[in-house]
């Protein structure tokens, strides 16, 4: 098994499992393998390191600060800690909301007016429904899924 590290040209990193060497040559010759976060099918293999599991081997010793040391403000996330952090967060709401389909527009409003149970709601809504929606005081919020969230992973 191979697990190489993939990028698509808009700079989303993921990684790839194949069967073999000419697996992966295979696949993006036929432009099969896409972007899990935006369907592009661009995809550049990265360099990555092997690794190595060594017998013995501990992990490295973090040193603690002093505690007359004012603590260290966070760090900027990392555009790979970034797209992981989104990906939960899309992961929680597809977990959390019920999926009514092209019915968002008027599950959205029989909510809105109570005429039923208040609860979280996602699905399909062009613009014009969008406006419409916000113009009678709905708020909604596009959320573009990856193609790879839209159905069952493989």
């Amino acid at each position: 098994m191979k697990v190489l590290n993939l990028q698509c040209a808009h700079g989303h990193g993921f990684e790839g499992w194949f069967a073999s060497e000419a697996d992966f040559l295979d696949q993006t010759a036929r432009s099969v393998l896409d972007c899990p976060l935006c369907g592009n099918q661009q995809i550049n293999r990265l360099p990555s390191a092997p690794r190595l599991n060594l017998s013995g081997a501990q992990a490295p010793v973090v040193p603690v600060p002093a505690p007359s040391q004012p603590p260290a403000a966070p760090a900027e996330p990392s555009p790979a800690q970034m797209q992981s952090m989104w990906l939960q967060a899309v992961a929680h709401v597809l977990k959390t909301t019920e999926d009514v389909g092209e019915r968002f527009p008027e599950e959205a409003r029989r909510i809105h007016y109570g005429e039923t149970n208040h609860r979280g709601i996602r699905g399909q809504a062009s613009a014009e429904e969008r406006a419409a929606l916000a113009d009678e005081g709905i708020e909604v919020m596009p959320l573009p899924l990856p193609a790879g969230l839209k159905g069952p992973a493989h």
